[in-house]
């Protein structure tokens, strides 16, 4: 089920943000992604629109849209990679936004790959300043004419 976060769920998505951010960038120090919680949780989370997908009342992923096009975080627990939470909540929020961009780790295979099969395509490649790694700015848009992307 893909509902929209509340107050309540902010401990459990920070929860999943830490530990899936940490495993999805080992090329990144942990500490930098600890040193990030309290912006995340205190400046990023209270500004973006985060749905969560749930399977028996536990939070197992969630994606978050600032500025109502920008993709900040989309995170699925590891226990439930492969079955399709991803896809689900990108789906969600394809139906809601027109357009979608985001910010990826080059180095992050993964999740590059599930970006290009999802329909982003590379605009821009950058060097993030923090981190010392190069990022990809992707783009999604809704084809004209189209209500449902697959």
């Amino acid at each position: 089920m893909i509902r929209p976060a509340v107050k309540q769920d902010m401990p459990a998505i920070m929860a999943l943000w830490l530990v899936s951010t940490t495993e999805a960038h080992p090329f990144i120090s942990a500490q930098y992604w600890r040193e990030s919680e309290v912006v995340v949780r205190d400046t990023y989370l209270p500004n973006a629109l985060t749905w969560v997908a749930e399977d028996k009342g536990e939070i197992i992923g969630f994606i978050s849209v600032l500025e109502q096009q920008f993709i900040g975080a989309l995170f699925v627990d590891k226990r439930y990679h492969g079955k399709g939470i991803g896809q689900l909540l990108m789906m969600h929020v394809k139906m809601i936004f027109p357009q979608l961009m985001l910010e990826v780790y080059l180095e992050n295979h993964r999740a590059l790959r599930f970006y290009q099969h999802e329909g982003f395509q590379t605009q821009d490649t950058q060097f993030n300043e923090d981190t010392q790694h190069q990022t990809a700015i992707m783009l999604w848009e809704k084809t004209p004419g189209a209500w449902l992307e697959d």
